[in-house]
């Protein structure tokens, strides 16, 4: 395991700032890469995407979690540049039309919208993973989620 980060004092393996590519780290050297509390701070997605494409190997294993939009953790943290949905990775997968802003791809293999414990919102999560776009686009702002979790591989 590698551990990043361009802050010194959280002790990372290597001290980078993941906005500044390429990464000092070997084209297709990882089988896992853990971007949790990542994504959402950084400038680019599209070209760390890219990048985590890069330095993944053939079927690596990408997991991201990040808040979801209707969260107010989304907009609470002043360092927080993206606010997603359960489909903004969608982009990077060819199963959206606008996925021509990159050529690279990745598989989804999860997708999931993760609410607060509680009655009401175990009702919720079931119908917004039945119809997550139903939920987006009506629900979401009533009962909003808590952050969502996505697993996807790399496709070379």
């Amino acid at each position: 395991m590698v551990r990043v980060d361009r802050v010194e004092n959280t002790k990372p393996d290597v001290v980078w700032d993941l906005d500044r590519f390429p990464w000092p780290l070997e084209e297709s050297s990882f089988d896992i890469i853990d971007c949790t509390d990542v994504i959402e701070h950084l400038e680019d997605i599209v070209v760390v995407m890219e990048e985590i494409h890069r330095v993944g190997r053939p079927g690596a294993l990408v997991r991201i979690a990040t808040p979801h939009y209707s969260s107010s953790n989304s907009f609470t943290d002043p360092t927080h540049r993206h606010h997603l949905g359960i489909f903004s990775f969608d982009y990077f997968t060819g199963a959206n039309k606008w996925s021509f802003y990159t050529e690279i791809r990745f598989k989804k293999k999860r997708a999931e919208l993760i609410f607060h414990p509680g009655l009401l919102n175990k009702i919720v999560r079931r119908v917004a993973r039945r119809w997550p776009e139903a939920y987006e686009q009506r629900l979401c702002w009533i009962f909003p989620a808590w952050f969502m979790s996505f697993e996807l591989e790399v496709v070379k």
